[in-house]
């Protein structure tokens, strides 16, 4: 049993509260979410950030925010926008550093539109403006990340192409950039859009995977369910894990953060994770 993967979860700071045991006692991966919101980037963060620290005192373990992400396309085509978006996203690498946390998550910019459209003309020239929107907007930020020894990692959202945000992070050619799998981003893509199954996202995504939000779907909506709700192949997924010498975080986001414990018990019982 102490061979499976270990779980992490996705929380903001006050759940982490109720759960500081859980994360502390096997110094679980942890994301902390507070920090997605606009609001509190633009206020007092730093209060929030403290008690953080404080809850995870003499945590060891691989700690990560959710960067933000609401109102905000890193391909934004105007150029106010994408100076908008890349100062945000600067205030995520600075709460990052602030906190000690190495990996931040991102949102792809590609949509259900894109999977169609973005070849739809001429030499790929949406392709590559998609593109080259992405590096005007992250070019600094990526090298503030690597100053800071943090890695983004892209969720794909809308994706219905598993390969689009593996070139993305791979153009950067850089540590800061990675992917990230969302399982249930990626179950609706496969059950409205006719993208691939979950296991197939992991591995495209191979090596270059270095997070997954764990969530159950049945395919038609955005769920966040506890593990074991929807209709997810829980066993394909980890198979296709398997298949790699990566230790990608493995993070439970889920809507109600009262499944996060039964759905660690669920997959320890189908012998997948712990």
């Amino acid at each position: 049993m102490t061979d499976l993967p270990l779980l992490g979860a996705a929380m903001p700071t006050a759940t982490l509260e109720t759960l500081q045991d859980f994360i502390l006692s096997e110094n679980r991966d942890l994301e902390i979410q507070d920090f997605c919101d606009a609001d509190l980037l633009n206020g007092d963060w730093k209060a929030v950030a403290d008690h953080t620290r404080t809850l995870l005192t003499g945590y060891t373990g691989r700690l990560g925010i959710h960067g933000p992400f609401w109102g905000l396309n890193i391909a934004s085509p105007d150029t106010e926008m994408r100076a908008l978006n890349r100062r945000k996203h600067l205030q995520g690498i600075e709460v990052c550093e602030y906190l000690g946390a190495t990996q931040m998550v991102i949102h792809s910019p590609y949509t259900t539109w894109s999977y169609n459209n973005l070849d739809n003309g001429p030499e790929r020239k949406e392709y590559d403006r998609v593109v080259e929107n992405c590096h005007d907007t992250m070019k600094d930020v990526v090298k503030r990340a690597e100053d800071c020894g943090v890695t983004m990692v892209i969720e794909n959202i809308e994706d219905i192409d598993p390969d689009i945000r593996c070139a993305l992070a791979d153009s950067f050619n850089s540590p800061a950039m990675a992917v990230s799998i969302d399982t249930g981003h990626a179950h609706y893509a496969h059950g409205t859009n006719g993208a691939a199954p979950v296991d197939y996202y992991v591995r495209r995504a191979a090596n270059r995977l270095q997070h997954i939000h764990l969530q159950d779907a049945d395919g038609y909506a955005d769920r966040h369910w506890a593990i074991g709700e929807g209709s997810i192949s829980w066993q394909a997924v980890f198979r296709a894990l398997g298949e790699f010498e990566n230790s990608p975080r493995l993070i439970l986001e889920l809507r109600d953060k009262a499944g996060i414990l039964p759905s660690v018990a669920h997959l320890q019982n189908l012998g997948l994770a712990r």
